[in-house]
């Protein structure tokens, strides 16, 4: 397989795939300033799943490699096909495949959609099948990195919303309660509202017992899809 040639071909797939209107739009979102090619997500996800399909039965090693070239380019729809790829490759992973995942985050991820991106979807996957990972990410409340300190939160998304890993949840939050950046306060916040669904009364009895010192935009994030009582409740301090 040719490398190379492989990542020119996903790159004329993308950009075959360019939307000038949805470019311009697509900025908005982002305070920072970010790279984008201009594909809409939908057509990026298909170009990731061609080329998964295609690379199923390349080495595991050689995935990894291509992705973290793809990740290089600072392109975010080619983060997105970098997660795609390893991602489809998830029950061939060992622990140690954390680390690269660690890395990627460390290194490649500058924006709340890449990070959302890695952690909801292999990050996620490795908590629920690694648990001894579990202190590491636990550490990461405590980084200089906005990123990191997001991908603290975001990471426990898909086990909150499977009714798993509620202790960790709660620490996660108490560890982020007074963080002021307002990214890493909405990842909080949507991890608080995801473990709500499950165990609602386990995070109403948290917002209770800090929600006089938690951000607003934590709190908001949190409660958005409880009842209105409760949601009064909540908000009145």
């Amino acid at each position: 397989m040719n490398t190379k040639q492989l990542i020119q071909q996903i790159h004329a797939d993308l950009h075959a795939a360019i939307d000038p209107v949805y470019k311009e739009g697509a900025t908005r979102y982002f305070k920072e300033q970010v790279k984008l090619y201009g594909v809409r997500t939908p057509n990026v996800r298909k170009v990731a799943t061609n080329y998964a399909t295609l690379l199923k039965k390349e080495p595991l090693p050689d995935v990894w490699r291509i992705s973290e070239q793809l990740l290089q380019t600072g392109y975010m729809e080619d983060a997105t096909i970098a997660i795609s790829l390893v991602y489809a490759r998830k029950k061939e992973w060992t622990a140690s495949d954390f680390n690269t995942l660690t890395h990627w985050l460390h290194t490649y991820v500058s924006n709340w959609a890449i990070c959302d991106d890695l952690c909801n979807h292999a990050i996620g996957y490795c908590i629920e099948t690694y648990p001894e990972i579990l202190t590491t990410i636990h550490s990461w409340t405590q980084s200089d990195n906005r990123w990191v300190r997001r991908a603290a939160a975001v990471s426990f998304i898909i086990p909150a919303r499977r009714g798993t890993n509620l202790a960790d949840v709660l620490h996660v939050a108490r560890l982020l309660l007074y963080d002021t950046d307002d990214l890493v306060q909405k990842g909080c916040g949507w991890m608080l509202k995801e473990a709500a669904k499950k165990h609602q009364p386990e995070i109403v009895t948290y917002i209770e017992k800090y929600k006089k010192t938690m951000p607003r935009t934590m709190l908001r994030y949190a409660i958005e899809l409880m009842p209105a009582n409760i949601k009064k409740q909540l908000m009145n301090q």
